[in-house]
């Protein structure tokens, strides 16, 4: 967790960015994702020179090569340790000059951070500003894990809360409770196929260093971890390289973040290789027919977006692989004839195991449209036997604009520090949501339809032609006590509205 010092250094250096010249929050991060990734290379090559000097051997790999550059600068003199000391007028030219074209040629070692610096661009714009962000950078302690993920994740808000880019940033809680409900494993690929910021694919890494801390001493589990476990595509190589930078900073060596137009591209390669999704694409508009991946079409002939990634999850997914992704509420009630199949294809040929409705704010103020989390696990032999429904209500912060938290900090997110009383619960849905869910076998089943969180039987799914929106088998609680279903609530309000017609007619009638 971040101190107040902590988060008034990092407001510090997004200030000076502002008044320096750099008005662009997402510029911003990419100069300081450059920044930290440079600060990181030398941390790295200190560590090896460490080690060599320990075990009195060779250093078994430089990073910053012996001898001068081709415009005849010390390599040495490209190290962060260096040039953090030089007068900012030397800084900025050793910075701009060498050190970013040392960037674009580091690919070759493989790893995906370094790929994604191959088309690194410098647009510091003063000597004076670049000199006040190493020295205010230099200042933060990042040789704790948790404390440079923390900071990552706080610069990411920045993004959000400057009112740019926020789409690209999924609330962090409701993430969270996404990967508590999928439980991540060692075994788990997993995958997120517009990955953005990675914040799914931090979170299940955070998720396994809680829950699995023993595969860290197993060879081959923590070889998984680091090389084979994360994979995540984007079309946006900004969001590639910060994506990046935000895994390196969680502790993961290595993993697959990869330049991929999930919709455009045919995914042979991919199909069914992955045990666990989590996603949040992007859902707005359509695509034409021929810029669509052909296997894609396969499963749901659409040119609507939203409905194409559920089809694209189903073809990543290997048997037995499991989901939890948000879609828009329409793809719940949708008319169309694809938005009718495919949900026919989610109950009957695969197993969907829950709908969750988030609340109308959830998304805000980048986005207010209704929002539901989908989950369900890929078979291709059915499955479905009981839907699990909950109706979320809150999620610990306000629904408006602002989105301010409703309680203390230990009370928020899917597992506060205490148990949460009835009146902090409807502030908070999240750690029921999470309870509920785990007894979506049991006595969940029993629950009836007028409660937050109630089972209906794949039969009832089906006969409602498959509609998924938790209004369609939600009962209510008519004034006088009775339980109502939607059908003959929906008689007594025509009745209803019969009788006021008729009233209204008569005194039309007393007033000629």
């Amino acid at each position: 967790m971040l101190t107040g010092e902590i988060r008034s250094q990092i407001n510090a250096i997004w200030d000076s960015f502002w008044s320096g010249g750099i008005s662009n929050p997402l510029e911003i991060m990419e100069q300081l994702t450059y920044l930290l990734f440079i600060r990181r290379l030398d941390e790295t090559h200190t560590l090896e020179e460490s080690k060599a000097l320990m075990l009195k051997k060779p250093m078994a790999k430089r990073i910053f090569p012996v001898g001068k550059d081709e415009k005849g600068r010390d390599y040495e003199d490209l190290r962060w340790s260096h040039f953090k000391n030089f007068s900012p007028a030397e800084m900025y030219t050793v910075v701009g000059e060498h050190v970013f074209p040392f960037l674009r040629t580091i690919g070759g070692d493989g790893s995906t951070y370094a790929h994604h610096m191959k088309d690194a661009r410098f647009t510091i714009p003063t000597p004076g500003l670049l000199a006040k962000v190493v020295d205010m950078l230099d200042h933060i302690p990042m040789e704790d894990r948790d404390t440079k993920g923390d900071i990552y994740e706080y610069m990411l808000g920045k993004i959000a809360s400057a009112g740019q880019n926020g789409q690209f940033r999924t609330p962090r809680h409701i993430i969270k409770l996404m990967v508590a409900l999928t439980e991540p494993n060692p075994k788990d690929i997993i995958c997120d196929p517009a990955s953005g910021t990675c914040g799914f694919l931090v979170a299940a890494g955070e998720h396994l260093r809680e829950n699995h801390g023993e595969l860290f001493s197993d060879l081959a589990a923590r070889e998984h971890f680091h090389h084979g476990m994360f994979h995540g595509y984007d079309f946006d190589n900004t969001m590639l390289r910060i994506g990046s930078m935000n895994m390196a900073l969680h502790g993961v060596d290595n993993p697959d973040i990869s330049y991929k137009d999930s919709l455009a591209q045919d995914h042979a390669g991919d199909e069914e290789k992955y045990s666990l999704i989590l996603a949040n694409p992007p859902f707005a508009g359509s695509l034409d027919y021929e810029n669509t991946a052909k296997d894609l079409l396969t499963i749901v002939k659409t040119k609507k977006t939203e409905l194409l990634f559920l089809a694209l999850f189903l073809r990543l997914l290997k048997p037995g692989g499991r989901a939890a992704v948000i879609v828009p509420d329409g793809v719940l009630f949708g008319a169309s004839n694809a938005h009718k199949e495919l949900r026919r294809i989610f109950v009957e040929d695969q197993k969907l195991d829950g709908v969750i409705s988030l609340p109308a704010g959830a998304f805000k103020p980048y986005a207010s449209v209704s929002t539901a989390i989908l989950l369900f696990t890929k078979t291709d032999s059915g499955g479905t036997d009981h839907v699990w429904f909950y109706d979320m209500e809150a999620d610990g912060w306000s629904l408006d604009d602002r989105r301010q938290p409703l309680l203390d900090e230990g009370k928020l997110g899917v597992a506060p520090k205490e148990a949460l009383t009835q009146a902090e619960h409807e502030k908070n849905n999240l750690p029921d949501v999470l309870k509920r869910w785990k007894r979506r076998g049991g006595d969940e089943r029993n629950r009836s339809r007028t409660a937050q969180s109630f089972c209906v039987s794949k039969e009832d799914v089906a006969a409602q032609g498959y509609d998924l929106s938790i209004n369609r088998y939600k009962e209510v609680v008519h004034e006088e006590g009775e339980y109502l279903p939607p059908s003959e609530l929906l008689v007594k309000l025509k009745a209803l509205e019969a009788e006021i017609h008729a009233g209204m007619a008569k005194l039309e009638g007393m007033l000629k």
